[in-house]
């Protein structure tokens, strides 16, 4: 199947052949760049996978597997397929195996299957398969986990156990039984990984964790992923390492039982029976609503305890720029929160998702604020700069506009919605269809409007909002609630309160024009003003009164009943209740419910370089100084290295270069025995059991070297040129020098694997304007954009376009360096390979229809990419199904871009780490076009509908299941193998630029913690829904303690380092110096990382009067600090002080 093939309009085949087109003609130029025999490979090395189907085949097999996988696909989803396939390759449909090796290439094959053949887990996640006795000799099933099936993500992860039970059911065997002392391992080894590696996305308690290792059918075990031993459960019969086992504990925390709720809506889709018990994880999971709390850094505030009043008001609804676990907030709330969110910072979120990043959406609610005398305003971006220095306290953030589709992919329960514009809107065309057989003249004759106003408030909502007369009158005589512009917080009040509200009004002066309250002007009552603010009711103080204008005041006039002073407050009823006696007309509850949200990393769009930066790979050893200058190094003659062995075809002479520098040929890989020096064939030595090596300690003239790759070059040799001590890659194959000494020129960094990287956050977008991307509307059409979302010709820079599936739009400070990697490519081509130059870049706007190559860090599939436009943001803004054919989703992700003549020139997998997990962040295959049934599950629940029914509403108000009100909101999984699954998306909230609001975090521009500390608790002290009490705990107990005994460990248990070579010495040799180079030797921790967070620590402790449990324990660390530094003796006396 090519991807033709697959359902698409006309215009959108032109688009996928073009972009194959594209790919093509970089490969026809790497192709004869390769040819000259320069590179490690004579063609290029990234491969092109057309499908799903060939990504699993070429992955992990088996043989023909391909055309099963193809078979299948047309007839089941993803989940159904792996299990499908698994029954084949048991049943011996693609070879006949042992019951063992099937059960490993069917886990192995399942995996890559459910992880879309993107990722390294299938291949390195997954260590082994072993058929294991249990103690009543009955069989069971073991899978090996290693530290790559960390690349699968949880629900993944879990699901191979869900195959590995199938797999077991089908070789009939028996479900593992653990021992008492096998179930306190894994739980040993769970907190042992949480107490000294890293923390887990989930903290599970050890009754948990029993209770999934008892029910799960298979042993979940592993490799030894880390040097740390367990102290209580060792040396068991079943368990082959004391060492723990990441990979499998990942599987079990993380996956299982972190994941229960989206593990088990799969396992029930597909009636897979005897994981039942996932259910009391499933509550489990929601009892821990607020796992966001868990972890408070210093520097990063909490906006919103959780569901706290004041905090972010639920919103439903997808933007054009939200989805995949992107949130919307208003854009002035950026800069309200002191300017710590931008667009791309991470939110870590109370639900329904654990977190997502912001993106600007100005039609929503804004932020409302007490300023310092006591004035209520609500922030606009228009006012924000006069009211900058004034706030004194954030009583409401605004919304956080959350699409449905984020619910449904979490499996989490509707939370009642805010009354909101689109909800009002679609009340009001069923009372009219309803009262007024969709007569809209007859509606509005009997409202008071004429028609064409009534048909403006009805074509756009956001636009057109009615004044308060007229939205009176609509709710009036159409029986709907009133207006969500004019609704206050009214739940935020009691009863009481809002009896004392009426008589502070009944007692105050109004001014009445025309029927309509103009003005209310009262005594600044503390009462009346506290609840003023709960109802975030706009508002102005001056001297002694309170003053409240226009519409507003006209509002609260008719909502408390002025017209009626003689009216009682039934103590009987409700607030609502007491309104709509008061007025006849209904109130909807304005916040039901509030999102908690703190804040998790900030945005990135930043070119990638290692740590540390290199120019080149090309080893130089001690040579080159710490800098690991190549330049430096050539001024000696010769260095020694290591360096791969190859030897010339025709004249038979040795050496590391792919080209043989005698005569030209090309040279082959030698093996050889390290310990008798044979060169052999085979991978171990017949002689003395040796395994083979294909590198050798070399002396090789660096002067020598490097003055050639200059005059090649036609340049002097630069001040700087940064190589590698030694190559990581199993043959140590080296780079010609030309390409580093170019990247140098340029000021590029390459990675691992040859390639120049921009590492930038996701950020989705479905739809756009030309003035937004920085593009004329000429080029637009020139790309294949010839009409707007609505089918207008494309004339203007404001019209809204709906984006192509593999466009991006770029950051602009990545333009500015693809441009340095561009021109690098050009002379590469020109100086070294004697071809044409591709790119003849002159300026950002020449990018514009060139393509990219996009990379998660935990795969090794690259997806295709054009380049369409640029953003002043910090985030790649692109659609939503291209961010999750990489595997990845918008919630604070950041993935590699890459130009494809890059990657498909210079990446060779010859230089990948050969340890476990160096093909991961490699892309050793590329997908020209994506096929939308082959993205992650997660984009196929993103909606894509124009509006949300009024049953939807409804149904947040009952909490129901996502699951059973799927079939009223249009997804992109409903579109799935039509033409509509690559166009004709809409959304149901506007933004009027995507590029709005605050462009970079605060928090990155911070120098010292002491000054995002105090910025993160002058902010907490601002906002209504923070106790700055409570997060000042939070950062001590979290952060500070943690940092401050982990340091302190650190050093009693610190590695000594060569101040030349940095080797490591995990204790002091005897000599005293380094064993390698007789350089000194320092230490790597030091007295200043321990202490630096004490003195803040105790300030927190005294400023916010926390308990005297920290102060002691704080006081404890002091002395600790000071015994072990200056030798003073500890308080505690012995006995023998007695005597």
């Amino acid at each position: 199947m090519t991807i033709l093939t697959i359902p698409m309009s006309e215009d959108y085949k032109q688009y996928a052949a073009f972009l194959e087109k594209s790919l093509e003609s970089i490969y026809a130029v790497a192709r004869e760049a390769r040819k000259k025999g320069l590179d490690p490979a004579l063609v290029p090395e990234p491969e092109v996978a057309k499908d799903l189907a060939e990504l699993v085949e070429g992955l992990v097999g088996p043989s023909g597997v391909a055309e099963g996988i193809r078979d299948l696909s047309e007839k089941m989803p993803r989940e159904a397929l792996a299990f499908k396939i698994t029954e084949h390759i048991i049943n011996g449909k693609f070879g006949v195996m042992d019951a063992r090796e099937a059960a490993e290439q069917a886990i192995r094959t399942a995996l890559a299957i459910l992880t879309e053949g993107i990722t390294a887990a299938p291949i390195q996640g997954i260590a082994r398969i072993e058929i294991k006795t249990n103690s009543d000799r009955t069989n069971y099933l073991a899978i090996y986990y290693a530290g790559p099936i960390r690349s699968a993500g949880g629900t993944e992860q879990a699901l191979t156990l869900i195959v590995g039970d199938h797999i077991r059911r089908l070789l009939k065997l028996d479900t593992y039984k653990p021992t008492e002392d096998e179930i306190g391992r894994f739980i040993e080894e769970v907190r042992l990984f949480e107490r000294t590696i890293a923390r887990f996305q989930y903290h599970i308690s050890d009754e948990e964790l029993r209770r999934a290792i008892q029910n799960i059918p298979v042993e979940v075990t592993g490799t030894e992923s880390d040097p740390v031993e367990v102290s209580s459960f060792r040396n068991l019969p079943r368990i082959e390492t004391n060492n723990v086992r990441g990979g499998a504990l990942r599987v079990v925390n993380d996956g299982i039982v972190g994941r229960s709720a989206k593990v088990l809506t799969i396992i029930e889709k597909l009636k897979i029976d005897g994981w039942e018990w996932l259910g009391g994880l499933k509550e489990f999971s929601k009892k821990n609503k607020a796992g966001f709390m868990e972890d408070v850094i210093a520097g990063r505030p909490i906006f919103s305890f959780p569901s706290r009043t004041g905090g972010f008001r639920l919103r439903y609804g997808r933007s054009r720029n939200t989805g995949l676990a992107a949130v919307g907030i208003h854009p002035a709330t950026m800069l309200v929160v002191q300017n710590f969110l931008a667009a791309g910072t991470q939110l870590r979120l109370e639900g329904p998702g654990k977190g997502g990043i912001v993106v600007p959406v100005d039609s929503i609610e804004p932020p409302v604020v007490r300023l310092k005398n006591g004035s209520v305003v609500r922030v606009t971006l228009q006012n924000f700069k006069q009211l900058e220095k004034l706030i004194a306290k954030i009583l409401f953030l605004g919304d956080i506009l959350i699409g449905f589709g984020d619910f449904l992919y979490n499996n989490k329960p509707l939370r009642p919605s805010g009354y909101n514009e689109e909800w009002w809107h679609e009340e009001l065309v069923v009372a009219i269809d309803q009262k007024f057989g969709a007569d809209l003249k007859e509606a509005a004759k009997a409202v008071g409007l004429s028609t064409s106003r009534l048909d403006d408030i009805l074509a756009d909502p956001f636009k057109n909002r009615p004044n308060a007369k007229e939205a009176i009158a609509l709710s009036s005589v159409l029986g709907v609630p009133l207006h969500p512009f004019f609704t206050f917080f009214w739940e935020n009040i009691t009863l009481e309160e809002f009896g004392v509200l009426r008589n502070w009004l009944l007692n105050s002066e109004t001014k009445v024009e025309y029927t309509l309250v103009k003005e209310i002007v009262g005594l600044k009552d503390k009462a009346a003003k506290s609840i003023l603010e709960k109802l975030c009711i706009p508002h102005t103080v001056i001297a002694n009164s309170v003053l409240i204008k226009d519409d507003e005041a006209h509002i609260l006039a008719f909502c408390l009943g002025l017209n009626a002073p003689d009216s009682m407050v039934d103590s009987s009823g409700s607030v609502f209740e007491t309104i709509q006696k008061f007025t006849g007309i209904s109130i909807r509850a304005k916040a039901p419910s509030f999102v908690g949200a703190r804040m998790g990393r900030p945005e990135k769009a930043k070119h990638r370089e290692m740590k540390p930066l290199v120019h080149a790979l090309f080893p130089v050893g001690l040579a080159g100084g710490s800098r690991r200058n190549l330049s430096e190094a050539s001024k000696k003659a010769a260095i020694e290295v290591d360096l791969v062995r190859r030897h010339c075809i025709k004249c038979n002479s040795v050496t590391f270069r792919i080209s043989c520098p005698q005569c030209g040929s090309e040279t082959v890989l030698e093996k050889f025995c390290p310990q008798c020096g044979r060169s052999l064939k085979e991978d171990a030595c017949p002689v003395c059991k040796s395994s083979t090596r294909s590198y050798a300690r070399q002396r090789i003239n660096i002067r020598a070297l490097m003055s050639s790759a200059c005059r090649n070059l036609r340049l002097h040799m630069p001040s700087l040129v940064k190589g590698v001590k030694g190559m990581t890659n199993e043959t140590k194959t080296p780079e010609i020098l030309e390409k580093g000494i170019l990247r140098a020129k340029h000021g590029l960094s390459v990675f691992k694997d040859g390639t120049i990287r921009f590492d930038v956050t996701n950020a989705p977008l479905t739809h756009f304007t030309p003035r937004e991307i920085s593009v004329s509307v000429e080029q637009l059409r020139i790309n294949g954009y010839l009409h707007d979302h609505e089918g207008n010709p494309l004339t203007e820079p404001d019209q809204i376009c709906e984006l192509k599936l593999q466009d991006v739009v770029i950051p602009r400070n990545c333009a500015a360096y693809f441009g340095h990697v561009a021109n690098f490519l050009d002379e590469l081509l020109e100086k070294v390979y004697e071809l044409p130059s591709y790119y003849k870049i002159k300026k950002a706007t020449d990018l514009i229809g060139r393509i990219v190559v996009g990379l998660a860090p935990h795969t090794s599939v690259g997806i295709v990419g054009r380049i369409i436009g640029f953003t002043p943001l910090k985030v790649c803004y692109a659609h939503p199904m291209w961010h999750s054919a990489k595997r990845r989703d918008c919630d604070g992700d950041e993935d590699a871009l890459m130009l494809a003549l890059d990657t498909i020139l210079n990446f060779s997998k010859v230089f990948l780490p050969s340890h476990i997990g160096g093909i991961m962040d490699a892309p050793i295959l590329i997908i020209p076009v994506v096929n939308p049934m082959e993205v992650q599950r997660q984009a196929h629940e993103v909606d894509v509908a124009g509006k949300y029914p009024l049953l939807f509403y409804e149904k947040t108000l009952q909490k129901a299941d996502p699951r059973q009100t799927s079939t009223i909101i249009d997804t992109i999984e409903d579109r799935l193998n039509t033409e509509a699954q690559f166009e004709g998306f809409k959304y149901t909230v506007p933004v009027s630029n995507v590029n709005m609001g605050n462009p970079e975090s605060v928090y990155k521009k911070f120098g010292k913690m002491t000054d995002k500390l105090h910025s993160q608790l002058v902010l907490a002290e601002k906002i209504e829904a923070v106790d700055a009490d409570v997060v000042a705990r939070k950062v001590l107990t979290t952060h500070f303690m943690r940092d401050i005994a982990g340091n302190l460990r650190a050093f009693t248990t610190q590695k000594f380092r060569c101040k030349s070579c940095n080797k490591k010495f995990r204790r002091m040799p005897l000599l005293g110096k380094c064993t390698a180079c007789k350089s000194d030797l320092i230490l790597t921790v030091y007295r200043g990382g321990i202490e630096k967070y004490l003195p803040v620590a105790i300030q927190l402790v005294k400023k916010y009067g926390l308990s005297e449990y920290y102060a002691q324990r704080l006081s404890m660390v002091e002395e600790e600090i000071l015994t072990l530094f200056e030798g003073k003796k500890p308080r505690q006396i012995s006995l023998t002080s007695f005597s």
